[in-house]
């Protein structure tokens, strides 16, 4: 089933991608083929101590999303972010169908679903 709207929830271990209208949606779960591990840095040693961006694991969720007509991009920490820096980098026709990012930490799928259907109610009223 086709649905114009989709949400993207997404952390470093995986991410929900749900295509939705006000009643029905599909969910496509997708997980890193390589789980990055959380990195502590310790004084002294070069480097950040995060993991670099999974190329393979954000390409796989723009696919995901790319045949929706617009998009909601959430997520508790930079992984959202690095989707969104990837899309410019990697898929950048993609970009124009991202309509906003939210910081969200752990939502329930119907959490996730009421709050991306909220936002594109709001949307949608702006946009017209």
């Amino acid at each position: 089933m086709s649905h114009f709207h989709a949400v993207v929830w997404i952390d470093h271990r995986e991410a929900r991608v749900f295509h939705f209208n006000p009643t029905e949606a599909d969910k496509q779960v997708i997980h890193p083929d390589k789980p990055s591990k959380h990195l502590h840095h310790k004084a002294g040693e070069l480097g950040s101590g995060h993991a670099g961006a999974d190329h393979d694991f954000l390409h796989a969720v723009a696919r995901a999303f790319a045949d929706a007509g617009a998009v909601l991009i959430t997520g508790p920490g930079n992984a959202k972010s690095q989707l969104v820096k990837h899309v410019e980098t990697h898929d950048a026709a993609l970009k124009k169908l991202i309509a906003g990012v939210e910081t969200i930490d752990h939502p329930s799928d119907g959490q996730l679903l009421a709050h991306a259907r909220k936002y594109f109610k709001a949307e949608d009223r702006m946009t017209r």
